[in-house]
């Protein structure tokens, strides 16, 4: 248990970050778990495999992909003790397999909506982002990339120190500037935390106001997500929750405990209305974000949006 309640931690503090990396992350520290829990009675064993699901789920409220990736590991129909061990070791290994191809896949199919000379800009630390990006340079197409900050936590510079490694000429931006600089910019590239059933997108705040920029300067956008970003649970009406960070991220302790009429709000994600995205680059095909209930149906499954 101790090492799911580590991995939980940095999923928490944001040591271990990214949507996709988070759900490979709880995948991996569930099989682990599975593998150590010493109860003969299948009961039992249902009971502690959904403590530890519960645990790694809430450490992150917003990524949808974290409760997907658990209840896609976690869930079997064995009646006894080593048979639902095993299936729920399979079930690990198969979506850690699945997410490693998933991003290939993506790379490949969002590098053919980039032209030979295309300034792309991208916001936050995304690698599904990254993978369109990376795969359409190493095709020999001539790009170039503006990356926001991202503030508080500064994630783009992440994102620069990647696109560095790459090769790939890449300008470092505050985030105010995105508006000034969209005129240079062809396509905006974004990664994903969460697509709701109305295919509205839920990423690293500050996405919405880049949405918003690109939209009225006629750029497009795409975002980039795998499968299993999408929310099963929004069929049913529910609202994903957006995580409040601590105010430390954003200023000192002591200089806000020094201002008393002074709060902080540190959201860490913002919800960009679909018509503001012009497709949604998945490992199985591009499409609108209308077809997000498809999506939902076709590649998660009517269980999930029975998840508890």
């Amino acid at each position: 248990m101790q090492q799911l309640l580590d991995t939980a931690e940095k999923i928490r503090t944001m040591e271990i970050r990214g949507a996709g990396r988070i759900a490979e992350a709880a995948s991996a520290a569930l099989r682990d778990y599975v593998l150590n829990i010493k109860v003969t009675n299948i009961k039992d064993f249902n009971k502690k495999v959904d403590e530890a699901a519960s645990i790694l789920i809430q450490t992150r409220p917003t990524a949808v992909s974290l409760p997907n990736a658990v209840q896609l590991t976690k869930r079997h129909t064995a009646t006894e003790v080593s048979e639902a061990r095993e299936e729920i070791l399979r079930n690990a290994d198969k979506f850690l397999e699945q997410a490693g191809q998933a991003l290939k896949k993506m790379g490949e199919i969002g590098a053919k909506r980039i032209r030979d000379g295309d300034v792309i800009m991208t916001h936050c630390n995304s690698h599904a982002a990254l993978s369109v990006i990376t795969t359409a340079f190493k095709q020999g197409k001539d790009i170039s990339v503006i990356a926001t900050e991202s503030r508080p936590r500064r994630q783009g510079l992440i994102t620069i120190k990647e696109l560095n490694d790459h090769g790939i000429p890449t300008t470092l931006i505050v985030d105010s500037a995105v508006r000034y600089c969209m005129k240079d910019v062809d396509t905006v590239i974004v990664g994903a935390d969460a697509i709701t059933i109305n295919g509205a997108l839920v990423n690293k705040v500050g996405t919405s106001q880049l949405a918003l920029a690109a939209n009225e300067a006629r750029k497009n956008l795409l975002c980039v997500a795998e499968t299993f970003k999408f929310s099963p649970k929004t069929i049913h009406g529910d609202l994903i929750e957006i995580e409040e960070r601590s105010p430390e991220e954003v200023i000192d302790t002591e200089v806000l405990a020094g201002m008393p009429n002074v709060k902080v709000k540190n959201p860490a994600f913002d919800i960009t209305p679909a018509e503001y995205i012009d497709m949604i680059i998945t490992e199985v095909g591009a499409f609108p974000p209308q077809m997000a209930y498809t999506i939902i149906k076709e590649h998660l499954g009517w269980e999930f949006t029975k998840m508890g």
